[in-house]
């Protein structure tokens, strides 16, 4: 049994169902993960998205703004979500998969938009980069506190920080430039070694290898300067990573018509 399972910021799911109806039909994940849907709950294209082959759709979302939404093939056997620092602005959810499998049985996978943080790293001046800053802090200590690294756990989604030096196109020209800032670097690792997550697409590439997900709209042409940023993850407990076999991200969904600035990123399990 393979699970393909995918991490995408599709930065409006109505205007996108196009490019995501063609990334279905040609790499057929079997859960579909997507933040900054941009719709109310009761907009949801949940038709059209069960058109697509997914029976179980957990979606939270808001006008214009925000959204997550994890599309699945498989069952849920629990759904739930937490609401960080304070707001109620859709950046998380939770569903424990009904996977039946002999070893491996009920997975637990978040689905997290981290805030992006504003222009200014600095947390006086910008609000915006202070409320990132304390979002991962929380979302560290949730773990830490109410979560077990010996269960099978997926946390995926849009994290908005490039935390490895190999996950940008130059470290040096953006040190201050938030997503890939000394304070963020330091708390999304905090997060990730702490806890004993597997970054599953650092594990299978090449020490010196670049790995990006994200390209500006502002560059004239994102394919030849090529500056882009690993933005989106997929982290896995140590329970799992027998059973994982590929990490894919899939750039050439960049080039698509009226593409999100985001790729799909994608692992698969063997189960």
């Amino acid at each position: 049994m393979h699970i393909k399972i995918a991490t995408w910021n599709i930065n409006s799911v109505r205007l996108r169902l196009p490019i995501v109806e063609k990334f279905c039909q040609q790499y057929c994940p079997d859960i579909l993960c997507l933040q900054e849907t941009k719709v109310q709950d009761s907009q949801f294209p949940y038709d059209a998205i069960q058109q697509l082959g997914f029976d179980h759709i957990y979606f939270r979302g808001e006008k214009s703004y925000n959204g997550v939404a994890i599309l699945s093939k498989i069952p849920f056997a629990e759904t739930s979500f937490e609401n960080w620092v304070n707001k109620t602005d859709c950046r998380h959810q939770m569903v424990t998969l009904k996977t039946n499998h002999n070893t491996i049985n009920n997975i637990i996978l978040h689905n997290f938009y981290i805030p992006a943080g504003g222009d200014i790293p600095n947390r006086d001046e910008n609000p915006k980069y202070g409320h990132k800053l304390d979002f991962v802090d929380e979302a560290c200590a949730y773990f830490m506190k109410k979560c077990d690294n010996t269960t099978p756990i997926i946390i995926l989604g849009d994290f908005n920080i490039a935390p490895d030096a190999q996950d940008v196109w130059s470290s040096k020209q953006l040190q201050n430039v938030v997503s890939h800032t000394e304070p963020e670097i330091t708390r999304l690792n905090k997060w990730r070694d702490n806890f004993g997550f597997i970054d599953i697409h650092r594990h299978f590439a090449n020490d010196d290898e670049k790995l990006y997900s994200w390209w500006s709209y502002r560059a004239r042409d994102w394919q030849a300067s090529n500056r882009g940023r690993r933005l989106d993850h997929l982290w896995i407990t140590p329970p799992l990573l027998p059973y994982c076999v590929a990490a894919d991200i899939i750039k050439e969904v960049r080039g698509w018509e009226k593409p999100s600035d985001h790729v799909p990123c994608m692992m698969t399990l063997s189960l």
